[in-house]
């Protein structure tokens, strides 16, 4: 406390006089003009012609790409070719700009010198000599040899090529705009499938002239092991693995991925592709991958898709599928409006993703039931995990869902100590539960006559046969909701999207006939979960997610476990004087009693007590009322 007048004086001379001292020697610098190297693009054709690109894949062992390009140029002067940033369905500047090896340039045999541009690390800016008709390229792309390098995409039986990855565009043009043939050398013996067609010669297939943003926008899936499924409707499952045992699917599982594209065409009312190309890798080999394209979907599941129908892991990977090809529709076809760029350097912004992702997540599980890759009670099952799960992410208490839209730019996918709180991509699950309601809302409003299945096709079945992209926004939305059933549907996407919120939306489960309940015993989509990640999943209870190990996977903020000071990557050691084991943890629980624990956190060990009586708790969904509800005519088929 200042004590006197004259006291307060001095200690304001004795702050400030040192600050305008220290102001009369500071330099002061004045800030230099930002000169941008890269032209923004512009929609016009790119005036030197089609650009040649070979990409060299033979090498299985050190797995790299070997790439030259030609790149025809119509003028001399100052030139950016800039390596793709922004990679659609990434949602966010994922480019791998490190891999990109080797660079050098020559113009009529003579070397260039390049320059990168510092204010955008994929450009290089290079200097196009009088007289000069084509500019060419070579570089390696050194692909990931291990997993903590990034995404492994080659195997010694299996490879696959994005196309951003192995080659450069010129800056200034529309990627549309500019085209370019690609030729890719195999190794022997090797088949390859993508969106796009080619001629094969040997071991080499030269694909047919397209533009850049197609070529981007269709990865090639090559392997030792190879089939493809004609599943109808001009749409082939292209399946490579590690094994050819593998690739023997039985004639009721082709059937149900038959019918997942017969619901599919019932749904949306049209199809928009020429041809649908899915590229699915059965492998623990190559890394993983669930990622949409117009005419095509790179998809990785784990090995015993086929052959383990009835297993755990299985269930679990049958989701990808529906998930990714609604995407041709929702999200490639029709395409937020700040997503859309009209090439890839130019960034996104990662509006109306509870659009583009959730209501995708939420078509998935409906055409995963209708087409039979899920059982109606596995589907039902999935919601409860799913409503159960986003009902401990505490952190939308102060981050609303719409700004979970932004978290792959903001956190990249890393891993995260407190998730719960912090809050992770919910827009994918939480926009299913938004749907689900406004699903039941059309129903209601509409006295059974409607569903989201109108919705689907007013807003996604435009222009059949079309596979341009056509944007919208939320007002778009909200308009054809209205013309299908009047609702204040304004209203219902700011209370769930723009604002906090308590728990996820559940009106879907309790117009539709449904009501989120909690047991002792684990349903199908839960237990398999618990069975594939080898751990104890408490995270609707007590607030744990413990590995088998005894190893803490995941902490919910502010439950019993996380007042009781656990944190992620602690081990419990022991639980009530036992050896922690999964079993000995559920009887922990089971007992109603507080828990003793031990924990070992780094090289520190500590005994704590945890009071928690709630029990084991599993969620499942119990039928409300008889009769069939909204929610169970959604999952029927059309077909």
């Amino acid at each position: 406390m200042i004590r006197s007048l004259a006291a307060a004086l001095f200690l304001s001379t004795a702050i400030s006089g040192p600050l305008i001292a220290q102001d009369a020697i500071r330099s002061r610098p004045t800030a230099l003009a930002v000169d941008n190297a890269a032209p923004m693009p512009r929609d016009a054709p790119y005036p030197g012609g089609t650009i040649r690109l070979e990409v060299d894949a033979t090498d299985t062992v050190q797995r790299i790409f070997r790439v030259k390009e030609t790149i025809p140029v119509a003028a001399a002067g100052p030139m950016t070719l800039l390596m793709p940033q922004w990679l659609p369905g990434n949602h966010a500047p994922r480019g791998a700009i490190e891999k990109l090896t080797g660079l050098s340039f020559t113009a009529d045999g003579k070397p260039l010198a390049w320059k990168r541009d510092p204010l955008n690390v994929y450009g290089f800016v290079i200097d196009v000599p009088q007289g000069t008709k084509q500019v060419v390229a070579t570089f390696q792309f050194l692909s990931a040899t291990q997993p903590n390098q990034g995404r492994v995409v080659v195997t010694p039986k299996m490879l696959n090529i994005q196309w951003e990855s192995v080659s450069l565009y010129p800056a200034g043009y529309y990627t549309r705009q500019i085209p370019i043939q690609a030729t890719v050398t195999y190794p022997d013996g090797w088949q390859a499938a993508t969106a796009l067609r080619g001629k094969k010669t040997g071991s080499t297939v030269a694909y047919e002239t397209t533009d850049y943003e197609a070529l981007q926008d269709s990865p090639v899936f090559a392997g030792l092991y190879f089939k493809p499924v004609d599943l109808g409707h001009n749409v082939t499952l292209n399946i490579v693995a590690d094994d050819a045992d593998e690739l023997d699917a039985k004639p009721d599982q082709i059937a149900k991925h038959k019918k997942l594209v017969d619901e599919a065409g019932a749904l949306f009312g049209s199809y928009h592709f020429d041809h649908y190309d899915f590229l699915f890798a059965i492998t623990d080999e190559m890394g993983g991958i669930g990622l949409e394209h117009h005419r095509s979907s790179e998809n990785q599941v784990e090995p015993g898709y086929f052959k383990k129908w009835g297993d755990g892991d299985a269930l679990l990977d049958r989701n990808l599928l529906p998930h990714e090809f609604t995407h041709s529709w929702d999200g490639k076809f029709r395409r937020p409006d700040l997503l859309w760029t009209p090439d890839f350097n130019v960034p996104m912004q990662d509006n109306l993703l509870w659009v583009y992702e959730g209501q995708t997540q939420f078509w998935g599980y409906v055409l995963g039931a209708r087409s039979g890759l899920f059982s109606k009670q596995e589907t039902l099952d999935a919601y409860a995990h799913i409503a159960a799960k986003l009902d401990t992410a505490r952190g939308r208490e102060w981050r609303p869902m719409e700004d979970t839209t932004h978290d792959p730019i903001i956190s990249a996918r890393r891993p995260k100590g407190w998730s719960s709180w912090q809050r992770s991509e919910d827009y994918y699950n939480e926009g299913l539960m938004i749907w689900l309601e406004a699903d039941a809302i059309i129903r209601q409003q509409s006295k059974g006559a409607k569903g989201l299945d109108d919705f689907a096709q007013a807003f996604f079945g435009i222009n059949p046969g079309d596979w341009g992209q056509v944007v919208y926004n939320r007002g778009d939305v909200i308009r054809t909701l209205n013309g299908i059933a009047p609702y204040d549907w304004a209203g219902f996407f700011q209370k769930y999207v723009d604002g906090t919120t308590k728990e996820t939306p559940k009106g879907g489960f309790a117009l539709g006939g449904y009501k989120l309940v909690y047991g002792d015993t684990s349903g199908a989509i839960t237990k398999a979960a618990e069975g594939s990640g080898k751990f104890t999943d408490q995270s609707f209870g007590i607030g744990l997610i413990v590995k088998n190990d005894g190893e803490i996977s995941n902490v919910v903020w502010d439950s019993p476990a996380f007042k009781a000071g656990l944190a992620i990557g602690s081990k419990i050691v022991a639980i009530n004087g036992d050896e922690y084991s999964g079993e000995v943890f559920k009887a922990a629980i089971r007992s109603g009693k507080p828990l003793q624990i031990i924990v070992k956190q780094d090289k520190y060990y500590r005994t704590l007590s945890l009071a928690y009586s709630g029990g084991l708790r599993y969620p499942r969904l119990e039928k409300m009322g008889e009769g069939e509800g909204s929610l169970d005519r959604l999952l029927k088929p059309k077909t």
